[in-house]
């Protein structure tokens, strides 16, 4: 009789002829007779030209749909339509392009995704919002303003999108919680 070889494992497996086959592999515990193989066959780029291939969509069911439509929009919208930057592709490199992106984003300590299109956004500075025009809002809590002006704000820019986005900068995040910690006492 043939050795049987284990899928898992790759050992081979002697059997004795009055027990019969093993149900499990005695080197790894692996069951033998339910693995589950999967074919897949591989074609020659010649070949896949008189072929059709057919992709199925991801149809979610009833009670998903409406999470899907607020989560995500509409159905006629698709991440790929709000690249902004896709546009400009026949005038230049964006191959280039989007090895700079991923190299600013390497050296970033903050990378904050974009509510838009969900592409990772570059620090492209900070502002210096001195309060003019500027009216805080007093918290009964602590009574006092939440934020303070002068405070600095990140600006992050979407390189896929453009759109801009800000957060509050490092120091004036701890001049807050310690307003806030310090106020409560």
């Amino acid at each position: 009789m043939e050795p049987t070889v284990c899928p898992w494992c790759q050992s081979e497996i002697v059997w004795d002829e009055e027990i019969g086959p093993e149900d499990t592999c005695p080197h790894c515990a692996n069951e033998l007779k339910g693995y589950r193989t999967l074919n897949i066959a591989l074609q020659d780029e010649d070949e896949e030209d008189g072929g059709e291939e057919y992709e199925e969509a991801y149809e979610p069911s009833d009670e998903e749909a409406p999470d899907l439509h607020r989560i995500w929009g509409s159905d006629h919208e698709s991440l790929s339509s709000l690249r902004t930057v896709d546009k400009y592709g026949e005038d230049h490199d964006l191959f280039a392009f989007e090895e700079t992106v991923e190299g600013i984003l390497d050296q970033q300590e903050e990378v904050p995704e974009c509510l838009h299109c969900r592409e990772y956004m570059l620090h492209a500075g900070t502002q210096r919002l001195s309060g003019e025009g500027f009216q805080p809002v007093h918290a009964p809590l602590i009574q006092a303003p939440i934020l303070q002006p002068p405070y600095d704000l990140n600006v992050y820019v979407c390189p896929g999108c453009f759109h801009v986005q800000y957060n509050l900068a490092e120091n004036d995040r701890l001049r807050m919680i310690k307003s806030f910690i310090h106020k409560k006492e």
